[in-house]
This record gives C-alpha cells, sequence and structure tokens, in this order.
C-alpha cells in the first residue's frame, strides 16, 4: 500500500492476544485487546490495520488447525475504538493512497467475518465509526450496560461506513434501522446507546460494566454449547426499496445535493441487499476512494474538532482567575426562556433557584411554564416523579425583588429593550452582595450599556442561551471591558456545568451566532426587497444544506423578533444590515410565512410576496445571483468578527454556527467553506485559515 504522507501522525494501535479458557471445557478464545497511545482513543491507521491483521491472520490459522474454539476482541477501558485516525485521513495525497487506506480496512476486518470459529466483539466502551464496523464484522456482540456512544458517525464528517458497514448493518438490524443509523443518527450527530442497539439486534447481550470480560467470555462458552441467538430475516425487497426511496427523499429535502457523503451511503445501502460481501465491499471501497481526499472531508473533521476542542474547555475557568461559588440563583422573568433556564439551572446546579415576575398574573403563568418544562423531563424519562417533585420544590416564583437578595448568580430574561434591562440592573445591584454575578440573556443588545450606570460594572456579564435551553449546546459568553477576570471564570465554569459548550465572544452588536443569521437573513430580505421573487431567493441558498431556508427561519426566529435585531445591528452596524420594510408588514400581519410546496419542502406562502411587492425590474437577481450576494456578506461579516476582536479566530466562529445554529460540518461551519470557494479571498483578500488547509482536494 502506498505510504501516507506522514506516517509519523499516525497513533499506531497494537493487538494483543491472550488465550483465555472458556468454562464447561468448550475450548479456549483467543482474546485481541486493542491498545492505542496511552490517553488517546484506540483509532485505526495504516500501521494499526496492519498490526491488527497480523494478529488475525495467525488466529484464522489457529481456528483452522482447531487450537481455538472462538476468537473474540475488546478495547483497552474506558474505550472500545474510535474509528479511522483521522490525521491518517488528512495527510493522504491521492486516490492511490485513499484507494489503499480503504481496501486494508476491509482486508483486516473481514477476517472477524471469514473466520473458521465463531467470533465475539466485547464493547467495553465507546465504538465509533470503523471501531464499530470491526464489532459489526464479527459473528456476536457484547456490550457493557452503560456504554452511551455506539454509532457511525462518518456520513456527518463527509464520509461512508466504507470498511463494511453499509453491506453489513442492514442485513443484520434490518434496512429502515440501518438507514436510521446511518444516515439520520449521523446527520444529527445522535449516538445510540447499549440498550437501544440491543434493542435494535445490533447488540446481542449486555453486560455488567465492571465486568465485561468475564461476563462475555462466560457468555460465549453458553453461545459454543448452543444458546439459540436470534437473527432477523433479511427484509423483503419491497420493504427495501420503501426505506430506501424514504431515504433519498429524505436527504434531499435536508441537504440539496450540497454534500455527497449522504446520498452515497443510501445507494450503497441500497444495493446492500443484492450484492455479494465482495460486491458491496468493492463499491464501498470505490466510494471511499473519492470521499477520503474530498473537500467535505477536510471541512467535517474541522468541525468535528474545533467543536470537540471547545467541549472539553479549550477555555478553562483557570484561564481568567478564581471562580464564585454559586449556592443559589436568581432569574428575572417568568417567559418561557426564563422558565427554561430556571429548570436547567435547578437540574445541572442542585440549587435553588428564585424567579420574579412583576405582578401575580404573570407569576402564575411563569408557575405553569415551569410545571411544563418539568413535566416534559418526566415524558422523557430524565427525571423520576421525584425528582420533578424535588426541582419543582427547589424553583420558586414570586414578585418580591428582596427573594433575590442571597442570590449569588442573577440572570435577568425579560424583553429585549435596553431602558427595561437596564432598570432591572439597577434595582438589583443595590439589592445584592458586592460580589454577586450579574447576567443578561439577551441576544444581541450591549452587554457594556447594560451595566453602564451600574457602580460595578466588572461584574455583568452576558450568557446567550439558545432555544430550546435544554437541547442547544452553545453558550455565548459575552464579556465587556468591564468584565473581570472572576465573572468570567465563573461564568465559563457555569457553562461547562449546565452541559454546554461556552466560547468566549467580545460585547459587540449580535455577537456571532445572531450576527451571521440576521446579514444572511438580512442579504437575502434585501434581494427580495429589490425585485427578486420570494421563491427564488429562498431556494437560492439550499445548495449550502443549512437545516432550514431563510423563511422558514425567519418563521421559528418571529418576523418582528427578527425586525428588532437587525434594527439594532443596523443601527450599531450600518447599512450593511439593510432595513427591510416588507418585513415590517410581516411582523404586523401574524400569518404563517411558510407552507409545505408540491415536494414536501417549506416554501414562502402567497401572500408573503405581496407584502414586498410585485417582484421583478432591474434590480432583481437569479438564484445563483442571491447566493454569491449571501456568500459574499457571510465572508465580510466573518472578517470582521476576526478583525473586531469578537472572537479569538474562525475556529470560533465554526463551532458558534455549528453548535449554536445547526450548521452542517460539511460547510466545517462555515469558514472553511469560504476559503474553497474563493469568498473569503474575493471579499476580504486573504483566507481565514492556512491556505492549504482546505484548498482543493490533493487528488
Amino acid at each position: 500500500m502506498t505510504a501516507p504522507q506522514d506516517p509519523s501522525a499516525e497513533q499506531v494501535t497494537h493487538a494483543v492476544v491472550t488465550d483465555v479458557p472458556l468454562p464447561g471445557d468448550v475450548g479456549t478464545l483467543a482474546l485481541v485487546t486493542l491498545t492505542g497511545s496511552p490517553g488517546r482513543p484506540t483509532t485505526l491507521g495504516p500501521r494499526g490495520l496492519a498490526n491488527l491483521q497480523a494478529a488475525l491472520t495467525e488466529l484464522a490459522r489457529r481456528a483452522r488447525d482447531g487450537e481455538v474454539a472462538a476468537v473474540g476482541i475488546t478495547g483497552t477501558p474506558p474505550v472500545f475504538a474510535a474509528g479511522a485516525d483521522l490525521d491518517v485521513v488528512l495527510a493522504l495525497r491521492d486516490h492511490a493512497e485513499s484507494r489503499a487506506v480503504a481496501e486494508l480496512g476491509h482486508d483486516t476486518l473481514r477476517l472477524l467475518g471469514e473466520m473458521a470459529v465463531p467470533t465475539f466483539a466485547f464493547l467495553n466502551g465507546p465504538a465509533l465509526g470503523g471501531g464499530l464496523e470491526i464489532a459489526l464484522h464479527c459473528t456476536y456482540r457484547t456490550a457493557a450496560a452503560d456504554v452511551r456512544a455506539l454509532a457511525l458517525p462518518e456520513v456527518r464528517l463527509g464520509l461512508v461506513p466504507g470498511w463494511g458497514g453499509c453491506w453489513l448493518l442492514p442485513r443484520l438490524v434490518g434496512v429502515e434501522a440501518a438507514l436510521d443509523v446511518i444516515v439520520r443518527r449521523a446527520l444529527a450527530g445522535r449516538m445510540t446507546s447499549a440498550a437501544d442497539a440491543a434493542a435494535l439486534g445490533l447488540v446481542d447481550h449486555l453486560v455488567d460494566p465492571g465486568r465485561v470480560v468475564p461476563d462475555s467470555v462466560a457468555w460465549v462458552a453458553d453461545v459454543l454449547r448452543g444458546l439459540d441467538v436470534p437473527r432477523r430475516a433479511l427484509d423483503d425487497a419491497d420493504t427495501w426499496q420503501r426505506a430506501v426511496d424514504a431515504a433519498r427523499a429524505d436527504v434531499e429535502r435536508r441537504l440539496h445535493g450540497a454534500a455527497p457523503a449522504a446520498v452515497h451511503a443510501v445507494e450503497l445501502v441500497a444495493a446492500a441487499r443484492t450484492a455479494g460481501r465482495d460486491e458491496g465491499f468493492a463499491a464501498e471501497d470505490d466510494v471511499l476512494t473519492e470521499l477520503l481526499v474530498s473537500p467535505e472531508v477536510r471541512a467535517g473533521i474541522h468541525a468535528q474538532r474545533v467543536t470537540a476542542r471547545a467541549a472539553r474547555g479549550r477555555r478553562t475557568a483557570g484561564d481568567h482567575g478564581a471562580r464564585r461559588a454559586i449556592r443559589s440563583v436568581g432569574v428575572v422573568g417568568g417567559g418561557l426562556m426564563a422558565s427554561q433556564l430556571a429548570v436547567l439551572l435547578a437540574s445541572r446546579l442542585q440549587v435553588p433557584v428564585a424567579m420574579r415576575e412583576v405582578d401575580d398574573e404573570r407569576a402564575a403563568q411563569g408557575r405553569a411554564r415551569v410545571r411544563a418544562e418539568v413535566a416534559g423531563l418526566v415524558r422523557a424519562g430524565r427525571v423520576d416523579e421525584a425528582g420533578a417533585e424535588r426541582l419543582l420544590e427547589a424553583v420558586s416564583i414570586g414578585t418580591d425583588l428582596a427573594v433575590l437578595r442571597s442570590a449569588d448568580l442573577v440572570i435577568e430574561a425579560v424583553t429585549e429593550v435596553m431602558s427595561v434591562k437596564q432598570q432591572v440592573f439597577a434595582e438589583l445591584e443595590p439589592l445584592l452582595a458586592p460580589d454577586a454575578i450579574l447576567a443578561t440573556n439577551t441576544s444581541a443588545l450591549s452587554v457594556t450599556t447594560m451595566g453602564e450606570h451600574l457602580a460595578h460594572p466588572e461584574r455583568v456579564v452576558g450568557l446567550h442561551f439558545f432555544n430550546p435551553v435544554a437541547k442547544m449546546p452553545l453558550l455565548e459568553v459575552v464579556h465587556t471591558a468591564h468584565t473581570d477576570a472572576r465573572t468570567r471564570a465563573t461564568a465559563t465554569d457555569l457553562a461547562g456545568r449546565l452541559g454546554k459548550t461556552a466560547v468566549e465572544v467580545a460585547d459587540r452588536p449580535g455577537f456571532v451566532v445572531n450576527r451571521l443569521l440576521l446579514r444572511l437573513l438580512g442579504d437575502v430580505l434585501a434581494c427580495v426587497e429589490d425585485g427578486t421573487p420570494t421563491r427564488v431567493a429562498d431556494a437560492a441558498i439550499r445548495p449550502l444544506g443549512l437545516p432550514m431556508g431563510p423563511f422558514t427561519l425567519l418563521q421559528l426566529v418571529g418576523p418582528a423578533v427578527a425586525g428588532h435585531v437587525l434594527g439594532t445591528l443596523h443601527d450599531e452596524l450600518g447599512d450593511r444590515f439593510r432595513l427591510s420594510p416588507g418585513l415590517s408588514r410581516l411582523a404586523a400581519d401574524g400569518r404563517p410565512l411558510v407552507a409545505p410546496g408540491p415536494t414536501g419542502e417549506d416554501e414562502p406562502q402567497a401572500w408573503v410576496q405581496e407584502a414586498f411587492g410585485q417582484p421583478g425590474g432591474s434590480g432583481a437577481r437569479d438564484a445563483q445571483g442571491v447566493l454569491d450576494h449571501v456568500l459574499g456578506g457571510l465572508s465580510e461579516e466573518v472578517g470582521a468578527l476576526v478583525s473586531e476582536g469578537v472572537v479569538t479566530g474562525p475556529d470560533d466562529v465554526d463551532v458558534c454556527m455549528v453548535l449554536g445554529a445547526g450548521w452542517p460540518f460539511h460547510l466545517g461551519g462555515i469558514t472553511p467553506y469560504l476559503d474553497r470557494t474563493g469568498w473569503s479571498t474575493r471579499v476580504l483578500g486573504r483566507t481565514l485559515h492556512d491556505p492549504a488547509a482546505f484548498g482543493p482536494s490533493p487528488v
């Protein structure tokens, strides 16, 4: 095989073989243990695969000679295996190297599926991508009952499960479940737990987490003595076709051809019913050969790494100084966001949360929202009835501001009007302890202005949560020129304790996510104001594969809210955030903006066009013109975010857009795409990253 450009980048995995006597005198189990570099998850590159292949080749001989009754494979705790070595992927130079990696994976792993004796995977921890494909090649699989991360995430990274997954999984769990795991869960970044995997038929037996090997060995002996392990029949042709057709339509609705991996994955599964093993694996090799050196893969790996690094707390609280202990929290407001915040704070921090509203009626409404939020946690299985009662006891709501007196942290979540927020802070400051922290959940207003009349603006910080609060992983931590080290440290530490990924941003209008989303929306609306038909403008950005079209996003945000934020950004940042009279008309009307069109996708309703007037004229753009206008605007705005010091670099922008707006991995967030397509150079005169990082594919 052709060596990758930088073999030294590989984290080499070794395969250690141990003979284990099976209980009941049924023979010997040869157990392979995968061991990687200390402190690193076990990954598979060319040298690691060669090590595993050598071990399995020898075990195949021993199996043929009757020396072993079974072969098992497990990982080194706390992981089973984390899949392909991504450093090796990034080092691939051409199609010859990528094909060699694809074929070596198949040649190695299929030894487990073609052994003369049964093979067993003991999943002692996360098994991702190629790691899970190791298990799929085995005859049987056990898993620790507490394993939460089994997945084939390749499609999200711009790849396919190409070491057997697309052929093996639908034959094991059925075509519909396989497409769900390979495509839908992968695109959403969702993992499968061991319990769910057992329900799917992906795992055959669950074992005690503290006794993975001994309990699995005992089960192996039972299987060899004749224990029946059920297997589902291959789905019939009609069932297969219906599932594939539904997946094709779903991928088209989601991505509009923006990323090839999902389409390839569906087609590989489509062919798997009638293709033999050799044919199915060869088809995977062909697809991997192309995808491993594609620009989407480099963007996907970038997105995966920057979000993972941020989630690990790249900027730790210790960078800024000692944290303030949070023993009680206050929330000003009782609306939807405030109620969600209160429940999250109470459940995660295990501290009392006092909410304050302006009158009894609104307090009662806030109490009802809190109850509804907790009831939702019960329905989702997040808490039991006893836990729900504890949460409801921990969250109180009333009208007396004095109930917040003992709070170590108070978050205001009132209406987005500067004077109202300033009044709240002015009332709170003399009430609270001198070192209590004042936080705002504003989505766009100036945190600096909010605290400018306070005696101690150094304790003011922005905590911009995203809706729905419990599910969205990003927290923009907004610091002003006055915010002190202790406040910043406490805010970033709080994010981690709440299960959020914190990105620290400087106090500039719209911060990161809303500034870019409103630039996109504003540019689309500007095209409509200039005569572009609403449906042309709405469909124009589909080639990016974003989670939703601009008018669907506008309906989700609400035209009134979007208009308010757009106006704020226009006032602060100028005419590049162009005001939209048509948007004001949409806000005044109040009707739904979009409805399913002939293909089932949301399209702007006819009355939306009426709000903007008759289309046409010299300023009207076609779809490509709208897309160009949007990409130019995003490039300009990202450049401004970096040059203004709102973020420390483009990686922060990508983390924010992936985790706060759901922008896809195939764009890398956004900045790799702007570099690759030449927009950053065209608008800014430079790339946002190293010019070699996201340029043309190395083929």
